[in-house]
């Protein structure tokens, strides 16, 4: 039985939004289960997807809180 996860940062996909809408979580895994039937021919009936939203201070990128390295990125292009 195929399981999917998606992580995602608790930012939203909007100035302000603090996490994805109901919405936006529906379409993932509607988009998601489909693409493993269309790709792989599982049924929909037997993909289970998860969502979990990380928290932006739990995760990193490029050896630094990601918040640090975006600062540094900003600060370096002006």
């Amino acid at each position: 039985m195929p399981i999917v996860t998606i992580q995602v940062t608790r930012e939203g996909t909007t100035p302000g939004a603090a996490s994805l809408t109901a919405e936006e979580k529906a379409a993932l895994i509607k988009g998601s289960s489909r693409l493993l039937l269309d790709v792989l021919g599982k049924p929909l009936e037997s993909t289970f997807v998860v969502i979990e939203e990380v928290d932006t201070d739990n995760w990193g990128w490029g050896g630094l809180p990601v918040q640090d390295f975006r600062r540094r990125r900003v600060a370096k292009t002006g």
